[in-house]
């Protein structure tokens, strides 16, 4: 169940970049990435986690989610509201993270549709640290 990319965007651009590894910090989000808060995060905005296989299985890449984290062998679904541990970080799941009209302005048409209700979780930041590719998700 590891980990098997990593991406961040910088603000107001739509490019990502894959990296190898990433400080998460508590409350806030990613460092480097857009989404980061350093004033705090709001519930549910300082992580967005994907499965591979979903991504796969509606053909894209890796990052075309626009999702921070892809993982490979989890539930994704299943962590909304319950902590887990990606590494050494500690996370809550909030909430299905449902994919929106700029994802398919990005992609193609439909992928709304065939992404509904498994485009991944937003989760917060409970316990930072970093995050690295081959990292196991853990439930706790």
């Amino acid at each position: 169940m590891p980990v098997e990319a990593i991406h961040l965007g910088a603000p107001r651009k739509p490019e990502l970049w894959t990296v190898e590894s990433v400080r998460a910090v508590a409350g806030k989000g990613l460092e480097g990435d857009r989404h980061f808060h350093d004033e705090g995060a709001p519930s549910g905005q300082a992580l967005t986690l994907v499965a591979a296989e979903v991504v796969e299985e509606v053909g894209l890449e890796p990052g075309e989610t626009r999702r921070q984290v892809t993982v490979r062998g989890v539930d994704v679904n299943g962590l909304v509201g319950k902590r887990f541990r990606v590494g050494e970080v500690e996370f809550l799941g909030v909430e299905l993270c449902e994919p929106c009209r700029h994802l398919e302005a990005m992609t193609r048409p439909g992928i709304i549709k065939e992404l509904a209700h498994r485009a991944g979780i937003n989760a917060d930041i409970i316990v930072g640290g970093v995050i690295r590719i081959g990292d196991p998700v853990v439930e706790l």
